[in-house]
């Protein structure tokens, strides 16, 4: 996730997002979660199927990618995922998401203790 102080999006007079904050955006999120251009391009690469020229441009916030190549990025990185969802005022979207995986993350703990609970009792009832 971006910090706290870089995730405001300054918007035109009519709450567009310009093309260069855009790309500045998708360009630190992809940097934040992957990281310097070398890796980080072969990571995007593999998420998108953009060449390497074109990976490298995002990230070096050059260029933004086109919708097909968003969806993929969003789909696996949570960090672009709330990028985008910041850029379009709909941080709440993002909220909601993570309640649910954090639910889900909890109850995928708490059904390994009851196993590993369980177990210890049948060891001691041996």
């Amino acid at each position: 996730m971006l910090h706290k102080k870089g995730n405001s999006f300054h918007r035109d007079c009519h709450g567009r997002v310009s093309a260069s904050e855009y790309r500045q955006a998708i360009s630190a999120a992809l940097t934040q979660e992957l990281g310097g251009a070398g890796s980080a391009a072969k990571v995007v690469i593999g998420w998108t199927g953009a060449s390497e020229r074109t990976a490298k441009n995002w990230i070096s916030g050059s260029y933004g990618p086109t919708a097909e190549h968003l969806i993929e990025l969003m789909r696996n990185s949570d960090t672009v995922l709330a990028v985008v969802l910041g850029l379009a005022g709909r941080e709440e979207a993002m909220t909601t998401e993570r309640l649910k995986r954090v639910r889900a993350e909890l109850a995928a703990v708490l059904s390994n203790l009851d196993a590993i609970c369980e177990a210890d009792d049948n060891d001691r009832a041996s």
